[in-house]
């Protein structure tokens, strides 16, 4: 008989230790002849990335030994880090943001790229297979001290070391994929103050028998049309994913300048590219071509323009991930989570609709009964808009909480803005809602998945739909009798953190914020101020407005400007190495809280970039994050270390 137990005090297997191994998830699967290789994350290692591969029998060993680390910075984010070209895979180093190839058949390694004049002052990321065995990749070089002092251009790597431009003249680029025939490249190019997002090119141009590139036209794409994927179909066809009619639909684009839908449909099949060569779809001949649906995996059938679960994964995997899909015998591949499971390589047959997990689901996994199963709501604006949002209600079997209490609840918000949540397994999510602590992730005005229009609503609007838009569905949850009104908190980080800054200044609904590597200050983050980097430089001018004209409105809309009016205590979170919201920011936050009477606490993490990779640090964080809720909410927390709190 489940014990009875306020909320918040409930006993959990759930660790925080446990939510650090979570981040062992995959990234950039491919398929290479027979075999599927994968990048891991290995917090356990400081955080390194391996490159792996699953083996004939089954197993999946190591591509590369320690200390490699398949990662790179190529706007911060990085881009698709490795390519195997005839006997050897090609990869970046995370150390110093080299080029290097691994011998498959002699083990031995080699550096392409020179050592740079200054540390990781030159970068590339988002390899792919150019001709006579070169690599081409995106080259990102440092120019001068400001973050924003960047030059791009799209290079060719030869096995021998020898590089050379191919393309530049624009500020951002994908890296350039080669015709079936070797006559042709395409790639993607835009430039400040566009976001992939809002407005990209496809260009394509010849490809000369010395390997220069001709005259380069543009495609398809252009300032409202958004195009965030493409593939050589033929010699002389591509197929791409771009949003002429307000959603990421699967096109055909010929060398002749047509463009046609291949399945017109109101769904997003494509997404945001915050990371160089992310993959939504994938062909699978006859017309049909594996899809994500809004994260879900679909098959599109050109044949009758349409767009179909697959209904063998729809109950089970709820989130693929555009960092793996690759066509097998029988199907497609990838990587999905799903409710109660970790993301996972999965192959799914298509034919027979049966799926496996090709590898396993981690040993220490909590049991399911643990672990919330989330509702999918949609919740009411002010102005009559839809918001969707997923409800992690508290789940612990061996607890019930006293008739008439009602949970706290933390409001998630998720980074981007350009981003979305999602119903897929999220440890932790579960070590709080396993203690009597309810979650609720909100896809404000803004996330993607639900068209341009909805992307589009938080255009000049950060800080008000965000913020207003959780306002609502937290106040939602407690008008029903589900989350108790004294006592939410609103947590997020990177852009998250901003809006959950924003919300703990300038609204009461919250007792309290955490606030992870955020953004504090706007005119000072954008490109006038120089405390971002380049890719995101610009970003604002969308999303609060052009700068210096709309000023005042980035200073209004700071919580750096209201810091004096918080609502209550706030935790802030942040990696000292973080480029994309650096330290300075959360530093001068926090130096003016001294002596305002408010609680608040500083964490600061040596080693670690934008988001938390070590497994010191993950677990560190979380558990500071219940004892923090613990202070404020007004319930014990046995079992992890007190945080100590300012004032």
């Amino acid at each position: 008989m489940p014990e009875l137990s306020p909320y918040g005090t409930w006993t959990s297997p759930v660790s925080a230790a446990d939510a650090a191994a979570a981040g062992r998830g995959a990234s950039w699967l491919d398929r290479v002849g027979d075999e599927l290789w994968w990048a891991e994350a290995r917090p356990a290692e400081g955080g390194r990335v391996a490159l792996v591969r699953r083996t004939a029998d089954g197993g999946v060993e190591d591509v590369l030994p320690a200390p490699w680390n398949v990662r790179n910075r190529v706007h911060e984010y990085g881009g698709r880090p490795w390519q195997v070209t005839g006997e050897a895979v090609v990869f970046t180093h995370w150390a110093d943001q080299r080029v290097y190839a691994h011998s498959l058949a002699t083990g031995e390694t080699t550096a392409l790229t020179p050592e740079p004049a200054q540390p990781q002052g030159v970068r590339y990321g988002d390899l792919r297979p150019g001709p006579d065995g070169e690599v081409w990749a995106v080259r990102e070089t440092s120019t001068g001290p400001r973050r924003t002092d960047i030059e791009r251009a799209l290079v060719a790597i030869s096995v021998t070391g020898a590089e050379r431009v191919l393309v530049d003249g624009h500020r951002f680029f994908t890296a350039p994929q080669l015709s079936p025939d070797g006559a042709h490249a395409a790639w993607l190019a835009w430039d400040h103050p566009a976001m992939p997002w809002d407005g990209t090119e496809l260009f394509v141009a010849p490809v000369a028998a010395d390997g220069t590139f001709g005259e380069a036209r543009v495609l398809a794409g252009g300032a409202d049309v958004a195009v965030c994927q493409l593939e050589w179909e033929s010699p002389d066809r591509l197929l791409a994913l771009l949003d002429p009619d307000g959603w990421w639909n699967l096109h055909r684009v010929g060398l002749d300048g047509s463009v046609v839908n291949l399945a017109p449909v109101a769904s997003e099949l494509g997404g945001p590219l915050w990371k160089l060569g992310l993959r939504w779809f994938t062909p699978l001949g006859g017309g049909r071509h594996a899809v994500l649906d809004a994260g879900r995996l679909a098959v599109l059938d050109e044949r009758d323009g349409s767009v179909t679960p697959v209904e063998a994964v729809a109950g089970e995997l709820t989130s693929w991930s555009a960092s793996g899909l690759a066509v097998v015998d029988g199907g497609v591949a990838g990587l999905a989570a799903g409710t109660r499971r970790e993301r996972a390589v999965v192959s799914v047959d298509l034919t027979a609709g049966t799926w496996a997990e090709l590898t396993p689901q981690p040993a220490d996994l909590p049991a399911p009964e643990y672990l919330p199963v989330p509702e999918e709501r949609v919740f009411t604006a002010p102005d009559g808009s839809a918001i969707p949002a997923f409800v992690f209600p508290p789940a612990n079997p061996g607890f019930t909480a006293p008739e008439g209490e009602r949970p706290p609840f933390l409001v998630h918000v998720h980074g981007g803005p350009t981003g979305s949540s999602d119903p897929s397994l999220d440890l932790d999510f579960a070590y709080f809602t396993s203690r009597g602590i309810g979650v609720v992730a909100v896809n404000y005005g803004g996330s993607t998945g639900y068209g341009r229009v909805f992307r589009e609503r938080l255009r000049e609007q950060w800080g008000v739909v965000d913020v207003g838009d959780c306002v609502a569905v937290a106040e939602a949850l407690v008008a029903e009798g589900i989350a108790d009104g004294a006592r939410l908190a609103i947590r997020g980080g990177s852009a998250g953190g901003f809006t959950s800054a924003a919300s703990i200044t300038m609204t009461t609904t919250y007792a309290a914020a955490t606030v992870k590597f955020p953004i504090l200050d706007l005119a000072t983050w954008t490109g006038a101020g120089g405390e971002t980097h380049d890719f995101e430089s610009q970003y604002l001018h969308s999303l609060v407005g052009p700068y210096p004209e709309t000023l005042e409105r980035y200073r209004e809309r700071s919580p750096m400007t209201h810091a004096g009016s918080l609502a209550g205590p706030v935790l802030f979170l942040q990696g000292l190495e973080d480029e994309i919201c650096p330290p300075e920011q959360a530093d001068r936050f926090v130096a003016g809280l001294a002596g305002r009477g408010v609680d608040y606490a500083y964490l600061r993490f040596e080693g670690e970039q934008h988001g938390f990779r070590k497994a010191g640090t993950i677990i560190a964080a979380l558990e500071a994050e219940l004892s923090f809720y613990g202070q404020v909410f007004g319930f014990p927390t046995p079992g992890v270390a007190k945080l100590e709190l300012s004032r």
